[in-house]
């Protein structure tokens, strides 16, 4: 058995979390830049937790520049076991209303002008994300969220767009009608990749906070609409989070999905022609393998 910290990424509203104890933010330095902030740490019913907020306080970042990578690598750096992406999200399901959350379970990347892993050129890897999100992981966050009170659904396929407009109404058709997407947002990838190939457990829930374009008797996204959801949206995505301590335990088992073992068999480059460089900045997401 292992240490739990749970480590969670918040999106657009989610700036904090409620009653943590000994709360320090931390600056983290890792070899992929800066993290959109710095990491907010302390222990919550006996778990540590470690907090950073995806778009960085004050809400400064776009879906694209949003440095994936370092804030990946901070909380792996951290000793984070498990992480709860929590994001706002359009819907193209009338039964997934506004207000309502999603435990994500499938993605469509849709993204293109993002760095999308940490390997590359030096020590080629491949890790497998036919199901990238962790189960276990999805189940307690799912649990967390029936306990707080939330309407919530299980599963779900998250179009993950560049943005950071919104869709046109022809390519919301598409995704909802020809795709099968169920959600939409702007941030869970390549967050979820990269998650994967730093051999951490990922969870994603999606609060939704609008019917992007597609439904008839809502129209185009109104941003005053979103901001007036996601604020109800942001209390209930807390309330979820301070529930998961007691869900998830101190003490950690080693995934059964496999998860935190992606690695094993990913890294294809032979060790006498690895890249020294690359493998510097590798230490803390494969440092396991390498």
């Amino acid at each position: 058995m292992s240490e739990t910290i749970i480590g969670v990424i918040g999106g657009s509203g989610i700036y904090e979390i409620d009653g943590l104890q000994n709360p320090v933010w931390q600056e983290v330095e890792t070899p992929w830049g800066k993290p959109s902030d710095a990491v907010l740490t302390g222990s919550l019913e006996g778990v540590k937790m470690a907090f950073l907020p995806r778009h960085g306080r004050g809400h400064v970042h776009t879906p694209s520049s949003v440095p994936y990578r370092a804030n990946i690598d901070a909380l792996k750096r951290l000793g984070v076991t498990d992480v709860i992406s929590v994001s706002a999200c359009g819907s193209f399901r009338e039964e997934m209303a506004p207000g309502d959350f999603v435990i994500v379970d499938q993605f469509i990347d849709r993204t293109f002008a993002r760095e999308k892993s940490f390997f590359g050129t030096g020590c080629v890897a491949h890790v497998s994300v036919a199901h990238p999100t962790c189960a276990r992981l999805g189940a307690a966050c799912l649990e967390a969220a029936r306990d707080a009170g939330i309407t919530v659904h299980q599963g779900g396929t998250y179009l993950a767009m560049e943005g950071p407009q919104f869709s046109t109404l022809a390519e919301s058709r598409m995704y909802r009608e020809s795709w099968g997407a169920d959600v939409i947002g702007m941030t869970n990838m390549p967050e979820a990749k990269l998650a994967r190939e730093a051999e951490l457990c990922y969870a994603s829930v999606a609060m939704i906070t609008d019917y992007d374009s597609w439904h008839p008797e809502h129209g185009e996204v109104d941003v005053t609409e979103i901001i007036k959801t996601l604020m109800g949206n942001a209390e209930k995505g807390r309330a979820l989070v301070s529930r998961l301590p007691a869900l998830l335990g101190a003490a950690r088992a080693p995934c059964p999905h496999g998860c935190d073992r992606a690695l094993d068999y990913a890294i294809l480059t032979a060790p006498e022609a690895r890249d020294p460089a690359l493998l510097a900045k590798l230490d803390a997401v494969a440092g396991r393998v390498l």
